[in-house]
């Protein structure tokens, strides 16, 4: 299939102006067969209640028929399964459960629209796209503030995009570049799909597929044509002054040179949306002053320079060490708040359910998994402060796993000498040095607090950390 799939990349990036006819053929038995072995094992299933292991016992077979059904046209997709996740503020996230076989029909689908769209993309999309991630999206960021006169930005959130994308815009943008009217009634099918909440089908004229495969690409078509293209061809020729965008799905932030050209983009931005039946969260959506005469121009008027968050951080105008200006980084802190609150729920119920070797293996799992996403250059101070916070609950908790105390603090950090956990890291540097903190005879601090590390000591917390 891949080999196919790159045919297809070739003809687009020769041709931009091509429409591709033919695509439903690549969603045979053989292909669905590749893309099944592409799934994530041990997911929740549909509302068939089919597993992954189920569907696999007689999986040539199951996939045979379910070609024949999308042939013959009788194959329509299943609600999904709706079940909501905990949001960072309190609110529950909607999240949509599609069925075994949808899985492996959207998976082909989305490598057949990546192999269409990844080179007629921008270069400044980072979303849900091979080989692009959300730390390449930071450091560009950091490279435009950093190194073009930037002195505003746009900081902007779409009100509920992925449930807002406009089913008839969407088909449209399609059918630019793709000609095969079964593969496109295929997508309008999971778009229509609906889903189901405690027993009741609801339709769906609105939105992307609900936990779909399918929808990260369809949401990058739709703001390609909806967003990146008007930026790209409208909005920066007409600007005297530089104008970047970065944008990371439907998160994005637009930097621009002059105050006035800002003004007129955000206005201009609330139309453009409205065409396409999006729009603005207005109580996201901000202009800030930031740049490198921004911090003289707040003190000027007695406020404090303004800050914006993108991608998890909060990114801030800071200053070298010899005084000159910086892009500055560090972790949301609402981010940080929900982290330690996971955490702390998370040692609190394990703590009686494994063995403390156990704990540790999924301890050290969960600290790296923090400082390869948190980790960037800036940022050494709140991942430390994570790291010394997460050892003070699991002093806490692994205190409680009896009426009889574990640890005191002595013994405590003899445990962590011999069984130690992963320090604070930083994992992607954006200023071209390597950052090195990995032995535990060094420093760490937490805000004000220095920890110190001595052979036969505890830390010297004064009885507290």
């Amino acid at each position: 299939m891949q080999t196919k799939l790159n045919l297809i990349s070739e003809i687009v990036k020769r041709d931009g102006k091509s429409r591709i006819d033919n695509l439903a053929y690549l969603l045979n038995a053989k292909n669905l067969e590749e893309c099944f072995g592409l799934l994530k094992t041990g997911r929740a299933s549909g509302i068939d209640g089919v597993h992954l292991n189920d569907y696999e016992e007689n999986l040539h077979e199951n996939l045979e028929k379910l070609v024949e059904r999308m042939k013959n046209q009788s194959y329509k997709p299943q609600p999904v399964r709706r079940t909501y996740i905990p949001k960072a503020n309190g609110k529950l996230r909607p999240l949509g459960i599609p069925s075994i076989e949808d899985k492996i029909v959207q998976k082909g689908i989305a490598r057949i629209l990546n192999a269409i769209y990844e080179n007629e993309f921008v270069d400044f999309s980072y979303g849900f796209r091979p080989s692009r991630s959300c730390h390449q999206a930071l450091n560009k960021l950091d490279k435009i503030v950093q190194f073009q006169p930037i002195n505003h930005i746009i900081d902007a959130d779409i009100k509920g995009f992925f449930d807002n994308v406009n089913h008839e815009w969407m088909m449209k943008f399609l059918e630019l570049k793709i000609g095969d009217p079964n593969f496109l009634r295929l997508i309008k099918r999971f778009l229509k799909n609906g889903y189901m909440e405690e027993g009741i089908t609801y339709d769906t004229d609105v939105g992307t597929p609900q936990g779909g495969i399918v929808s990260p690409i369809l949401a990058n078509v739709y703001l390609h044509y909806a967003l990146d293209l008007w930026i790209e061809l409208a909005v920066k020729p007409n600007c005297k002054g530089v104008v970047e965008i970065i944008r990371y799905a439907d998160d994005f932030v637009i930097c621009v040179q002059n105050k006035n050209e800002a003004e007129k983009i955000l206005l201009a931005l609330r139309e453009r949306l409205k065409k396409f039946n999006l729009e603005l969260a207005e109580e996201k959506t901000r202009l800030v002053e930031f740049g490198r005469s921004a911090k003289q121009n707040a003190k000027a008027k007695g406020q404090r320079p303004a800050t914006f968050n993108f991608l998890g951080f909060t990114h801030f105008i800071d200053k070298t060490r010899m005084g000159k200006f910086k892009f500055g980084h560090k972790t949301d802190r609402k981010k940080l708040k929900a982290k330690l609150i996971a955490m702390n729920e998370w040692l609190k119920s394990i703590r009686n359910m494994v063995v403390l070797k156990e704990i540790w293996k999924i301890l050290n799992a969960k600290l790296r998994g923090h400082y390869q996403y948190y980790g960037i250059s800036g940022n050494y101070e709140n991942i430390n402060q994570f790291y010394f916070l997460t050892l003070k609950m699991v002093y806490k908790w692994i205190n409680r796993r009896s009426q009889k105390k574990s640890f005191n603090w002595d013994t405590f950090w003899e445990y962590i000498r011999k069984y130690p956990l992963p320090l604070p890291k930083i994992c992607h540097d954006f200023y071209n040095f390597r950052a090195t903190y990995e032995n535990i005879n060094e420093e760490p601090y937490v805000g004000n607090l220095q920890v110190r590390f001595c052979e036969g000591h505890g830390p010297s917390h004064n009885g507290k950390l």
